[in-house]
């Protein structure tokens, strides 16, 4: 059972899995309740991009790729905004041609296409100290940004035209958050890689939302149930030889399925015991609750 401890890099992949499945779990509940969860699938395929232009210009890995993740994220706002394109195709055009601009230079350089293998099936056993260190600078530093603008980003979350017409700085709130959700992608890709990021990001908060209708419980659950489906996935992933990003994304499906059909199952012993009774059957799933 503790055998895999006593290899220094199951340790070190099993600390960043973790750090990166809580903070994808911590971003992506933002992303759900915004109805964003495409933006988190494409913006993973724009850093590819601006990973191996970096690599090219030889320039620092973070710093490139996440610049060029911001850039993309405020591309994608800005067409969305001053011209009559829907999101979607905004975010289909934007982020496949970076992914694109980043196939083709490595289709062009060819030494190094070995190279990106991890950053898009990602690779556990390529995790260093520095990938460590930067999972938990982007931690530590989305933490304190939720806790510190906590209003402002439940404000926009919930409503932007109204949180627009009290003076809440919508375009900076948008903004900040895309730059962290660039910065998260960049520093998770070597633990899940770009193909199943999205998967990390969205599956958490959804499985949160089933459990509860408060946002501040929705939070917690879901930066704890993506912590678990990191440290699980990492786990089994060493006893069954299959890619760490794979399987982690599987434990989280898993943990969906039996979530959904939990919660489906006590939906109808409900309404069954509401028609015993004779009261009207609730047929919509409550709001959420910002409390």
């Amino acid at each position: 059972m503790f055998e895999p401890f006593e290899y220094e890099f199951f340790v070190k992949g099993l600390i960043a899995a973790t750090l990166a499945s809580a903070l994808c779990g911590l971003i992506g509940v933002y992303i759900v309740l915004r109805r964003m969860s495409y933006i988190g699938h494409g913006l993973s395929h724009a850093v590819f991009g601006g990973a191996v232009v970096s690599y090219v210009m030889s320039f620092n890995f973070y710093v490139g790729a996440s610049l060029w993740g911001f850039i993309s994220a405020l591309l994608i706002s800005l067409t969305t905004r001053e011209r009559k394109i829907g999101a979607d195709a905004a975010i289909g055009i934007i982020t496949t041609a970076s992914f694109a601009v980043g196939i083709a230079l490595i289709s062009r350089y060819k030494t190094f296409t070995r190279s990106f293998d991890a950053a898009l099936f990602g690779n556990i056993l390529g995790v260093s100290n520095g990938d460590i260190l930067a999972l938990a600078v982007v931690s530590a530093s989305a933490a304190v940004l939720v806790f510190v603008g906590y209003k402002l980003f439940l404000f926009t979350t919930f409503d932007e035209e109204v949180a627009r017409y009290y003076g809440v700085p919508t375009g900076w709130v948008d903004t900040g958050f895309s730059l962290v959700l660039a910065a998260t992608i960049v520093v998770s890709m070597q633990v899940l890689g770009v193909t199943l990021i999205a998967a990390a990001i969205v599956i958490p908060p959804i499985v949160a939302r089933l459990l509860t209708n408060s946002f501040k419980t929705m939070m917690a659950l879901s930066t704890a149930l993506g912590g678990f489906c990191g440290l699980a996935g990492i786990y089994l992933s060493y006893y069954i030889d299959v890619s760490s990003g794979a399987t982690i994304v599987l434990v989280a499906a898993g943990l969906f399925v039996v979530t959904l059909a939990g919660t489906s199952l006590r939906g109808r012993r409900m309404a069954w015991g509401r028609r015993a009774s004779g009261r009207r059957v609730a047929e919509r799933k409550p709001a959420i609750s910002p409390d």
